[in-house]
Protein backbone atom coordinates (compact mmCIF):
# COMPACT_ATOMS: atom_id res chain seq x y z
CA UNK A 1 0.00 0.00 0.00
CA UNK A 2 3.12 2.16 1.22
CA UNK A 3 3.47 2.95 -2.83
CA UNK A 4 -0.11 4.20 -3.47
CA UNK A 5 0.61 8.20 -2.51
CA UNK A 6 -2.48 9.82 -2.37
CA UNK A 7 -4.43 6.68 -0.66
CA UNK A 8 -1.32 6.98 2.22
CA UNK A 9 -1.65 11.21 2.19
CA UNK A 10 -5.58 10.68 2.94
CA UNK A 11 -5.05 8.07 5.65
CA UNK A 12 -2.47 10.28 7.47
CA UNK A 13 -4.90 13.44 6.99
CA UNK A 14 -7.69 11.59 8.39
CA UNK A 15 -5.52 9.65 11.32
CA UNK A 16 -6.92 6.94 10.02
CA UNK A 17 -6.05 4.18 12.35
CA UNK A 18 -7.34 1.36 10.01
CA UNK A 19 -4.01 1.90 8.53
CA UNK A 20 -1.64 1.42 11.11
CA UNK A 21 1.27 -1.46 10.81
CA UNK A 22 0.14 -0.97 6.99
CA UNK A 23 2.60 1.61 6.15
CA UNK A 24 4.07 4.19 8.21
CA UNK A 25 5.08 7.56 6.88
CA UNK A 26 8.67 10.02 7.41
CA UNK A 27 8.75 13.52 7.65
CA UNK A 28 11.61 15.10 5.94
CA UNK A 29 12.02 17.88 8.29
CA UNK A 30 11.89 16.24 11.56
CA UNK A 31 13.39 13.09 11.03
CA UNK A 32 10.85 11.00 12.42
CA UNK A 33 8.26 8.16 11.13
CA UNK A 34 4.67 7.97 12.69
CA UNK A 35 2.03 5.76 12.63
CA UNK A 36 -1.01 7.24 10.18
CA UNK A 37 -2.73 7.62 13.30
CA UNK A 38 -0.31 10.07 15.31
CA UNK A 39 -2.40 12.96 16.66
CA UNK A 40 0.15 15.49 15.68
CA UNK A 41 -0.38 18.03 13.47
CA UNK A 42 -0.16 15.70 9.88
CA UNK A 43 3.12 17.21 7.98
CA UNK A 44 2.68 18.65 4.60
CA UNK A 45 2.93 16.82 1.74
CA UNK A 46 5.89 17.51 0.13
CA UNK A 47 7.92 16.39 3.34
CA UNK A 48 5.86 13.05 3.43
CA UNK A 49 7.58 9.42 2.72
CA UNK A 50 5.94 6.43 3.14
CA UNK A 51 7.65 2.86 3.97
CA UNK A 52 6.25 -0.33 4.23
CA UNK A 53 7.86 -1.34 7.53
CA UNK A 54 9.38 0.77 10.99
CA UNK A 55 12.91 -1.33 10.14
CA UNK A 56 12.53 0.12 6.02
CA UNK A 57 11.99 4.03 8.20
CA UNK A 58 14.69 3.13 10.42
CA UNK A 59 17.05 2.02 7.75
CA UNK A 60 17.02 4.87 5.87
CA UNK A 61 17.58 7.18 8.78
CA UNK A 62 14.34 8.10 10.88
CA UNK A 63 13.29 7.44 14.24
CA UNK A 64 10.34 6.77 15.54
CA UNK A 65 7.77 9.45 17.01
CA UNK A 66 7.62 9.50 20.84
CA UNK A 67 4.13 10.10 20.61
CA UNK A 68 2.14 7.20 18.50
CA UNK A 69 4.92 4.81 18.93
CA UNK A 70 4.82 3.75 15.47
CA UNK A 71 6.89 0.48 16.36
CA UNK A 72 3.94 -0.73 18.67
CA UNK A 73 1.39 -0.67 15.99
CA UNK A 74 -0.58 -4.00 15.06
CA UNK A 75 1.03 -5.84 12.69
CA UNK A 76 0.76 -5.95 9.10
CA UNK A 77 -2.56 -7.90 8.51
CA UNK A 78 -0.33 -8.81 5.28
CA UNK A 79 1.61 -11.40 7.41
CA UNK A 80 -1.81 -13.42 8.34
CA UNK A 81 -3.69 -13.02 4.85
CA UNK A 82 -0.77 -14.49 2.32
CA UNK A 83 0.72 -17.55 2.31
CA UNK A 84 3.62 -16.21 -0.44
CA UNK A 85 7.57 -16.74 0.69
CA UNK A 86 7.43 -12.79 2.51
CA UNK A 87 5.00 -13.36 4.76
CA UNK A 88 6.05 -16.95 5.68
CA UNK A 89 9.55 -14.98 6.21
CA UNK A 90 7.57 -12.05 8.57
CA UNK A 91 5.37 -14.80 10.45
CA UNK A 92 8.75 -16.63 11.17
CA UNK A 93 10.86 -13.51 12.20
CA UNK A 94 8.12 -12.73 14.71
CA UNK A 95 8.41 -15.78 16.10
CA UNK A 96 11.82 -14.81 16.68
CA UNK A 97 13.84 -17.77 14.19
CA UNK A 98 16.29 -15.11 13.24
CA UNK A 99 17.28 -14.34 16.76
CA UNK A 100 17.44 -17.71 17.53
CA UNK A 101 19.34 -19.12 14.36
CA UNK A 102 20.45 -16.27 12.36
CA UNK A 103 19.24 -15.65 8.52
CA UNK A 104 20.58 -19.00 7.82
CA UNK A 105 18.09 -20.80 9.83
CA UNK A 106 15.15 -18.57 8.68
CA UNK A 107 16.11 -19.54 4.52
CA UNK A 108 16.52 -23.43 5.63
CA UNK A 109 13.26 -23.54 7.43
CA UNK A 110 11.89 -21.67 4.16
CA UNK A 111 13.84 -23.85 1.66
CA UNK A 112 15.63 -20.58 0.03
CA UNK A 113 18.95 -19.13 -0.11
CA UNK A 114 19.91 -16.87 2.31
CA UNK A 115 20.10 -14.70 -1.00
CA UNK A 116 16.52 -15.04 -2.34
CA UNK A 117 14.86 -14.30 1.09
CA UNK A 118 16.77 -11.10 1.48
CA UNK A 119 16.57 -10.09 -1.88
CA UNK A 120 12.81 -10.40 -1.57
CA UNK A 121 11.68 -9.09 1.58
CA UNK A 122 14.18 -6.09 0.51
CA UNK A 123 12.44 -5.42 -2.27
CA UNK A 124 9.05 -5.85 -0.43
CA UNK A 125 9.83 -3.85 2.50
CA UNK A 126 12.37 -2.25 2.13
CA UNK A 127 15.05 -3.98 4.73
CA UNK A 128 16.42 -7.39 5.43
CA UNK A 129 15.88 -10.44 7.67
CA UNK A 130 18.49 -8.81 10.10
CA UNK A 131 16.92 -5.00 10.12
CA UNK A 132 13.49 -6.20 11.04
CA UNK A 133 14.37 -8.54 12.97
CA UNK A 134 16.84 -5.85 15.32
CA UNK A 135 13.38 -3.23 15.03
CA UNK A 136 11.74 -6.01 16.65
CA UNK A 137 14.71 -6.06 19.50
CA UNK A 138 14.19 -2.52 19.72
CA UNK A 139 10.70 -2.44 20.21
CA UNK A 140 11.03 -5.48 23.12
CA UNK A 141 13.60 -3.21 24.45
CA UNK A 142 11.47 -0.71 24.77
CA UNK A 143 8.64 -2.64 26.25
CA UNK A 144 11.37 -3.57 29.02
CA UNK A 145 12.77 -0.35 29.56
CA UNK A 146 9.31 1.30 30.41
CA UNK A 147 7.25 -1.32 31.85
CA UNK A 148 9.78 -2.89 34.69
CA UNK A 149 12.83 -1.65 36.44
CA UNK A 150 15.39 -4.09 35.36
CA UNK A 151 19.41 -3.32 35.17
CA UNK A 152 20.19 -2.02 31.58
CA UNK A 153 22.12 -4.92 31.69
CA UNK A 154 19.48 -7.33 31.84
CA UNK A 155 17.36 -5.73 29.48
CA UNK A 156 19.88 -6.09 26.95
CA UNK A 157 20.35 -9.71 26.32
CA UNK A 158 16.80 -9.96 27.76
CA UNK A 159 15.68 -7.75 24.33
CA UNK A 160 17.63 -10.45 22.27
CA UNK A 161 21.04 -7.98 22.07
CA UNK A 162 24.26 -9.75 22.39
CA UNK A 163 25.90 -6.97 24.22
CA UNK A 164 24.85 -3.71 26.33
CA UNK A 165 26.72 -1.29 23.71
CA UNK A 166 24.43 -2.71 20.89
CA UNK A 167 21.46 -2.48 23.32
CA UNK A 168 22.47 1.61 23.78
CA UNK A 169 23.63 2.50 20.65
CA UNK A 170 20.21 0.50 18.44
CA UNK A 171 18.42 2.19 21.59
CA UNK A 172 19.37 5.85 20.78
CA UNK A 173 19.52 5.16 17.03
CA UNK A 174 15.94 4.02 16.76
CA UNK A 175 14.34 6.25 19.58
CA UNK A 176 16.71 9.21 19.77
CA UNK A 177 17.17 8.95 23.04
CA UNK A 178 19.24 6.52 25.83
CA UNK A 179 17.49 3.72 27.62
CA UNK A 180 18.08 5.75 30.35
CA UNK A 181 16.16 8.67 29.26
CA UNK A 182 13.39 6.80 27.78
CA UNK A 183 12.96 5.13 31.46
CA UNK A 184 13.22 8.43 32.92
CA UNK A 185 9.66 9.42 30.59
CA UNK A 186 7.99 6.90 32.72
CA UNK A 187 7.54 5.01 35.68
CA UNK A 188 8.57 1.28 35.41
CA UNK A 189 6.49 -1.45 36.95
CA UNK A 190 8.61 -3.59 39.30
CA UNK A 191 10.63 -4.02 42.76
CA UNK A 192 11.57 -0.67 44.15
CA UNK A 193 14.86 -2.01 44.83
CA UNK A 194 15.12 -2.95 41.06
CA UNK A 195 15.42 -6.23 41.82
CA UNK A 196 14.60 -8.42 38.24
CA UNK A 197 10.95 -9.67 38.28
CA UNK A 198 9.72 -12.60 35.56
CA UNK A 199 5.61 -11.35 35.68
CA UNK A 200 5.56 -8.06 33.11
CA UNK A 201 2.19 -6.52 32.77
CA UNK A 202 1.59 -4.49 28.93
CA UNK A 203 -0.99 -3.97 26.54
CA UNK A 204 -1.66 -5.51 23.10
CA UNK A 205 -3.23 -3.00 20.50
CA UNK A 206 -5.76 -4.24 18.09
CA UNK A 207 -7.50 -2.63 15.03
CA UNK A 208 -11.00 -1.63 15.66
CA UNK A 209 -13.86 -3.08 16.09
CA UNK A 210 -13.04 -6.63 17.89
CA UNK A 211 -15.76 -8.96 19.41
CA UNK A 212 -14.51 -10.69 22.16
CA UNK A 213 -17.36 -12.69 22.56
CA UNK A 214 -16.82 -15.70 19.92
CA UNK A 215 -12.73 -15.37 21.02
CA UNK A 216 -12.37 -15.88 24.73
CA UNK A 217 -15.74 -18.04 24.79
CA UNK A 218 -14.66 -20.52 22.08
CA UNK A 219 -10.96 -20.65 23.44
CA UNK A 220 -12.52 -20.80 27.27
CA UNK A 221 -15.46 -23.41 26.14
CA UNK A 222 -12.70 -25.63 24.66
CA UNK A 223 -9.91 -25.22 27.03
CA UNK A 224 -8.28 -27.94 28.91
CA UNK A 225 -8.17 -28.32 32.35
CA UNK A 226 -4.89 -28.07 33.99
CA UNK A 227 -3.43 -26.03 30.84
CA UNK A 228 -6.21 -23.15 30.42
CA UNK A 229 -8.83 -21.57 32.72
CA UNK A 230 -10.95 -18.43 32.92
CA UNK A 231 -10.44 -16.56 36.18
CA UNK A 232 -11.74 -13.15 37.06
CA UNK A 233 -12.18 -11.81 33.88
CA UNK A 234 -8.99 -13.21 32.38
CA UNK A 235 -8.61 -16.28 30.15
CA UNK A 236 -5.28 -17.48 31.33
CA UNK A 237 -3.33 -20.95 29.89
CA UNK A 238 0.36 -22.47 30.09
CA UNK A 239 2.59 -22.01 27.24
CA UNK A 240 6.04 -23.70 26.38
CA UNK A 241 8.69 -21.49 25.63
CA UNK A 242 12.77 -21.65 24.58
CA UNK A 243 13.63 -20.82 27.77
CA UNK A 244 11.17 -22.41 30.46
CA UNK A 245 7.29 -22.61 31.25
CA UNK A 246 5.45 -19.20 30.74
CA UNK A 247 1.78 -18.31 31.95
CA UNK A 248 -0.28 -15.96 29.86
CA UNK A 249 -3.25 -13.65 31.03
CA UNK A 250 -5.16 -12.27 28.76
CA UNK A 251 -8.13 -9.69 29.62
CA UNK A 252 -10.65 -8.35 26.80
CA UNK A 253 -10.44 -4.06 26.95
CA UNK A 254 -12.48 -1.76 25.05
CA UNK A 255 -9.18 -0.77 23.08
CA UNK A 256 -6.88 -3.25 24.08
CA UNK A 257 -6.03 -6.12 25.38
CA UNK A 258 -4.29 -6.58 28.76
CA UNK A 259 -1.72 -8.63 28.97
CA UNK A 260 0.31 -10.42 31.80
CA UNK A 261 3.05 -12.17 31.25
CA UNK A 262 4.80 -14.56 33.75
CA UNK A 263 8.20 -15.68 32.50
CA UNK A 264 10.84 -17.94 33.34
CA UNK A 265 13.28 -16.28 31.66
CA UNK A 266 12.84 -12.49 30.25
CA UNK A 267 14.64 -13.61 26.67
CA UNK A 268 11.35 -15.40 25.73
CA UNK A 269 9.34 -11.50 26.19
CA UNK A 270 9.24 -10.88 22.16
CA UNK A 271 8.07 -14.61 21.31
CA UNK A 272 5.47 -15.06 24.30
CA UNK A 273 3.62 -11.48 22.81
CA UNK A 274 3.87 -12.79 19.19
CA UNK A 275 2.55 -15.94 20.80
CA UNK A 276 -0.50 -14.27 22.23
CA UNK A 277 -0.81 -11.97 19.16
CA UNK A 278 -1.28 -14.76 17.03
CA UNK A 279 -3.63 -16.40 19.21
CA UNK A 280 -5.81 -13.96 19.72
CA UNK A 281 -5.35 -12.91 15.59
CA UNK A 282 -4.80 -9.20 17.06
CA UNK A 283 -2.91 -8.66 13.59
CA UNK A 284 -6.72 -8.89 11.55
CA UNK A 285 -8.34 -5.78 9.46
CA UNK A 286 -12.03 -6.65 10.57
CA UNK A 287 -13.14 -3.50 8.60
CA UNK A 288 -11.82 -5.24 5.04
CA UNK A 289 -13.21 -8.18 6.53
CA UNK A 290 -16.44 -7.33 7.64
CA UNK A 291 -17.11 -5.38 4.46
CA UNK A 292 -16.73 -8.26 2.33
CA UNK A 293 -19.01 -10.38 3.90
CA UNK A 294 -21.50 -7.97 4.74
CA UNK A 295 -22.03 -7.75 1.11
CA UNK A 296 -23.75 -11.32 1.22
CA UNK A 297 -27.20 -10.32 1.84
CA UNK A 298 -27.82 -13.33 3.57
CA UNK A 299 -24.14 -12.85 5.96
CA UNK A 300 -24.77 -8.91 6.48
CA UNK A 301 -27.28 -8.84 9.78
CA UNK A 302 -24.72 -11.72 11.09
CA UNK A 303 -21.59 -8.90 10.17
CA UNK A 304 -23.57 -5.88 11.48
CA UNK A 305 -24.70 -7.49 15.19
CA UNK A 306 -21.18 -8.57 16.02
CA UNK A 307 -18.71 -6.75 13.89
CA UNK A 308 -14.85 -7.65 14.36
CA UNK A 309 -15.45 -11.04 14.58
CA UNK A 310 -12.10 -12.95 15.08
CA UNK A 311 -10.50 -15.99 14.62
CA UNK A 312 -9.72 -18.02 17.99
CA UNK A 313 -6.46 -19.93 17.12
CA UNK A 314 -3.50 -21.19 19.02
CA UNK A 315 0.04 -20.95 21.09
CA UNK A 316 0.95 -24.25 19.53
CA UNK A 317 0.21 -25.96 16.06
CA UNK A 318 1.17 -29.02 17.19
CA UNK A 319 -0.69 -28.89 20.63
CA UNK A 320 -3.75 -28.01 18.22
CA UNK A 321 -3.37 -30.52 15.60
CA UNK A 322 -3.58 -33.39 19.16
CA UNK A 323 -7.01 -31.78 20.15
CA UNK A 324 -8.39 -31.64 16.73
CA UNK A 325 -7.90 -35.59 16.56
CA UNK A 326 -9.41 -35.96 20.09
CA UNK A 327 -12.48 -33.56 19.00
CA UNK A 328 -12.83 -36.00 16.13
CA UNK A 329 -16.92 -36.80 16.13
CA UNK A 330 -17.39 -36.26 19.61
CA UNK A 331 -18.63 -33.42 22.17
CA UNK A 332 -16.76 -30.26 23.25
CA UNK A 333 -16.99 -31.60 26.97
CA UNK A 334 -15.62 -35.14 25.67
CA UNK A 335 -12.98 -33.46 23.49
CA UNK A 336 -11.97 -31.36 26.83
CA UNK A 337 -11.84 -34.67 28.74
CA UNK A 338 -9.90 -36.74 26.34
CA UNK A 339 -7.29 -33.98 26.39
CA UNK A 340 -7.39 -33.68 29.82
CA UNK A 341 -6.02 -37.40 30.58
CA UNK A 342 -3.08 -36.73 28.17
CA UNK A 343 -1.85 -33.72 30.29
CA UNK A 344 -2.31 -35.07 33.24
CA UNK A 345 -0.63 -38.58 32.63
CA UNK A 346 2.55 -36.93 29.84
CA UNK A 347 2.48 -33.20 30.53
CA UNK A 348 5.18 -31.17 32.36
CA UNK A 349 3.75 -30.07 35.83
CA UNK A 350 4.03 -26.32 36.12
CA UNK A 351 3.51 -24.08 39.23
CA UNK A 352 0.60 -21.54 39.37
CA UNK A 353 0.73 -19.77 42.59
CA UNK A 354 -2.22 -17.52 40.75
CA UNK A 355 -4.49 -19.48 40.06
CA UNK A 356 -5.43 -23.09 38.74
CA UNK A 357 -3.36 -23.91 36.28
CA UNK A 358 -1.24 -27.58 36.74
CA UNK A 359 0.73 -28.53 33.47
CA UNK A 360 2.15 -27.52 30.16
CA UNK A 361 0.67 -29.73 27.33
CA UNK A 362 2.89 -33.03 26.00
CA UNK A 363 5.16 -32.23 23.46
CA UNK A 364 4.86 -34.44 20.10
CA UNK A 365 8.15 -36.35 21.98
CA UNK A 366 6.36 -36.82 25.00
CA UNK A 367 3.57 -38.14 23.59
CA UNK A 368 5.24 -40.54 20.66
CA UNK A 369 5.81 -43.53 22.77
CA UNK A 370 2.56 -43.45 24.10
CA UNK A 371 0.61 -47.21 24.59
CA UNK A 372 -2.59 -46.55 22.41
CA UNK A 373 -4.56 -48.93 24.67
CA UNK A 374 -4.05 -46.38 27.08
CA UNK A 375 -6.30 -44.05 25.29
CA UNK A 376 -9.80 -44.33 25.45
CA UNK A 377 -11.17 -43.84 22.01
CA UNK A 378 -12.29 -46.20 18.98
CA UNK A 379 -8.69 -48.33 17.89
CA UNK A 380 -9.35 -45.89 14.28
CA UNK A 381 -8.74 -42.82 15.75
CA UNK A 382 -5.48 -44.25 18.33
CA UNK A 383 -4.34 -45.26 14.93
CA UNK A 384 -4.64 -41.24 13.78
CA UNK A 385 -3.54 -39.90 17.11
CA UNK A 386 -0.29 -42.07 17.62
CA UNK A 387 0.41 -41.64 13.31
CA UNK A 388 0.33 -37.79 13.97
CA UNK A 389 2.56 -37.76 17.07
CA UNK A 390 5.30 -39.58 15.16
CA UNK A 391 5.39 -37.70 12.36
CA UNK A 392 5.53 -34.10 14.43
CA UNK A 393 8.12 -35.49 16.20
CA UNK A 394 10.22 -36.80 13.61
CA UNK A 395 9.89 -33.52 11.91
CA UNK A 396 8.25 -35.00 8.97
CA UNK A 397 5.52 -32.66 9.53
CA UNK A 398 5.37 -28.83 9.68
CA UNK A 399 2.67 -26.85 10.78
CA UNK A 400 4.13 -23.96 12.44
CA UNK A 401 3.77 -20.15 11.75
CA UNK A 402 5.71 -20.48 8.62
CA UNK A 403 4.68 -23.68 7.03
CA UNK A 404 3.53 -23.70 3.25
CA UNK A 405 -0.52 -23.99 3.63
CA UNK A 406 -0.80 -26.20 0.83
CA UNK A 407 2.20 -28.54 1.71
CA UNK A 408 0.91 -29.07 5.24
CA UNK A 409 -2.81 -30.04 4.01
CA UNK A 410 -1.58 -32.48 1.52
CA UNK A 411 0.72 -33.61 4.06
CA UNK A 412 -2.06 -34.22 6.60
CA UNK A 413 -4.69 -35.48 3.82
CA UNK A 414 -1.84 -38.00 3.73
CA UNK A 415 -2.07 -39.45 6.98
CA UNK A 416 -5.04 -42.13 8.13
CA UNK A 417 -7.76 -40.43 10.09
CA UNK A 418 -7.46 -36.76 8.40
CA UNK A 419 -10.34 -36.04 6.81
CA UNK A 420 -11.78 -32.57 5.29
CA UNK A 421 -12.72 -31.40 8.84
CA UNK A 422 -9.99 -32.16 10.53
CA UNK A 423 -7.66 -30.52 7.94
CA UNK A 424 -9.18 -27.27 7.58
CA UNK A 425 -9.54 -26.93 11.49
CA UNK A 426 -5.63 -27.22 11.58
CA UNK A 427 -5.40 -24.93 8.74
CA UNK A 428 -8.05 -22.42 10.06
CA UNK A 429 -6.47 -22.19 14.02
CA UNK A 430 -3.26 -23.72 13.74
CA UNK A 431 -1.79 -22.90 10.18
CA UNK A 432 -3.79 -19.07 10.49
CA UNK A 433 -5.11 -19.90 7.16
CA UNK A 434 -8.14 -17.22 6.56
CA UNK A 435 -9.78 -18.58 3.84
CA UNK A 436 -10.02 -22.37 5.75
CA UNK A 437 -13.81 -23.29 5.72
CA UNK A 438 -15.64 -26.24 6.87
CA UNK A 439 -18.73 -26.82 4.58
CA UNK A 440 -19.33 -30.17 6.64
CA UNK A 441 -19.38 -29.27 9.95
CA UNK A 442 -22.47 -29.59 11.56
CA UNK A 443 -22.78 -25.77 13.31
CA UNK A 444 -21.95 -24.68 9.75
CA UNK A 445 -24.62 -26.78 8.43
CA UNK A 446 -27.62 -25.92 11.11
CA UNK A 447 -26.78 -21.63 10.40
CA UNK A 448 -26.95 -22.45 6.19
CA UNK A 449 -30.36 -23.56 6.80
CA UNK A 450 -31.55 -21.09 9.12
CA UNK A 451 -29.88 -18.39 7.19
CA UNK A 452 -31.32 -19.68 3.92
CA UNK A 453 -28.13 -20.97 2.63
CA UNK A 454 -26.97 -23.92 0.71
CA UNK A 455 -26.31 -27.19 3.15
CA UNK A 456 -25.03 -29.61 0.79
CA UNK A 457 -21.34 -28.81 1.32
CA UNK A 458 -20.48 -28.50 -2.32
CA UNK A 459 -23.27 -26.32 -3.17
CA UNK A 460 -22.41 -23.74 0.29
CA UNK A 461 -19.05 -24.00 -1.23
CA UNK A 462 -19.97 -22.36 -4.78
CA UNK A 463 -21.81 -19.72 -2.66
CA UNK A 464 -19.13 -18.70 -0.59
CA UNK A 465 -16.36 -17.76 -2.94
CA UNK A 466 -17.67 -14.94 -2.55
CA UNK A 467 -16.90 -14.89 0.69
CA UNK A 468 -13.07 -15.59 -0.33
CA UNK A 469 -10.34 -14.74 1.31
CA UNK A 470 -12.45 -14.45 4.23
CA UNK A 471 -14.27 -17.72 4.81
CA UNK A 472 -12.30 -18.62 8.30
CA UNK A 473 -14.37 -15.67 9.35
CA UNK A 474 -17.41 -16.40 8.15
CA UNK A 475 -17.21 -19.24 9.72
CA UNK A 476 -17.44 -17.90 12.45
CA UNK A 477 -20.33 -15.43 11.87
CA UNK A 478 -21.93 -18.63 11.09
CA UNK A 479 -20.94 -20.51 14.08
CA UNK A 480 -22.50 -17.25 16.12
CA UNK A 481 -25.60 -17.99 14.92
CA UNK A 482 -26.35 -20.59 17.33
CA UNK A 483 -26.43 -20.47 21.74
CA UNK A 484 -23.12 -22.67 21.91
CA UNK A 485 -21.41 -21.99 24.78
CA UNK A 486 -18.68 -21.05 22.47
CA UNK A 487 -20.30 -17.80 21.78
CA UNK A 488 -20.29 -16.66 24.83
CA UNK A 489 -17.74 -15.25 27.14
CA UNK A 490 -18.13 -16.19 30.65
CA UNK A 491 -18.71 -13.84 32.97
CA UNK A 492 -16.45 -12.17 35.77
CA UNK A 493 -17.24 -14.44 38.40
CA UNK A 494 -16.99 -17.24 36.54
CA UNK A 495 -14.07 -19.80 36.63
CA UNK A 496 -13.36 -22.61 34.79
Amino acid sequence: MYTEVERCVRAVQSKDARFDGWFFTAVLTTRIYCRPSCPVVPPKVRNMRFYPSAAAAQQAGFRACKRCRPDASPGSPQWNERADLVARAMRLIADGVVDAEGVPGLARRLGYSVRQIERQLQAELGAGPLAIARAQRAQTARLLIETTALPMAVVAPAAGFASVRTFNDTVREVFAQSPTELRQRVRPAGRPDGTPSTTLTLRLPFRAPLCPDNLFGHLVATGVPGVEEWRDGAYRRTIRLPHGPAIVELRPQPEHIGCKLMLSDLRDLALAISRCRWLLDLDADPVAVDELLAADPLLAPLVAKDPGRRVPRTVCSAEFAVRAVLGQQVSTAAARTHAARLVTAHGDPIDDPAGGLTHLFPTPEALAGIDPETLAMPQSRRRTLTTLVAALAAGDLDLGVGSDWHAARQALSDLPGFGPWTVEMIAMRALGDPDAFVPGDLGVKLAAAALGLPTDPKALIAHAQAWRPWRAYATQYLWGTSEHVINRMPTTQENS
